[in-house]
């Protein structure tokens, strides 16, 4: 039996919820009608909105990633910073709550980076190495907007790939 922490028919409805009203408008209760569930079976896996959330955004941003062609490890991370960039869920996070990214990227690492970091060890090859790929790709994911006009993100991310490939040589 599939624990309902990881059931995608509620996964799939919290993301609805949040793609339709943003996180802080998201109730457990919209999630669970949409779901087709009780609100006490979600009570009872996700003490909130924010934990569910957090199971939402890993499982979203691991399945964006999770068939990049590592064979090419500048062209992956490349890739998935493209990927999670446009992910509808990421944009409307960074639009509407991006407060919610704030621990992820000065108190902890989160379950997204640790699935990041098992496949960027495997690729490069060095734990250290890994990590510091791992810095820059989240800098330009995450700042990459600001630094727009006259470049483009298309320019970025070649730049992206040259700091990568200079690295990694």
């Amino acid at each position: 039996m599939t624990s309902i922490r990881h059931n995608d028919g509620v996964l799939d409805a919290a993301r609805d919820c949040v793609l339709a009203y943003g996180v802080r408008r998201t109730t457990l209760t919209d999630v669970a009608r949409r779901a087709g569930v009780s609100r006490m079976t979600l009570y009872r896996r996700w003490p909130d909105v924010g934990s569910l959330v957090a199971d939402l955004m890993t499982r979203e941003w691991v399945l964006a990633v999770t068939d990049l062609d590592l064979s090419d490890p500048v062209a992956a991370v490349v890739d998935g910073v493209r990927r999670l960039r446009g992910h509808p869920l990421w944009r409307k996070i960074v639009e509407a709550d991006p407060e919610l990214l704030l621990p992820y990227l000065l108190d902890r690492r989160g379950a997204t980076h640790e699935a990041v970091l098992g496949v960027l060890e495997a690729a490069v090859g060095d734990r250290r190495k890994a990590r510091a790929v791992l810095l820059v790709a989240q800098s330009f994911l995450l700042s990459a907007p600001t630094m727009l006009d006259p470049v483009t993100l298309d320019e970025l991310d070649a730049e992206l790939a040259t700091l990568l490939e200079a690295y990694l040589a």
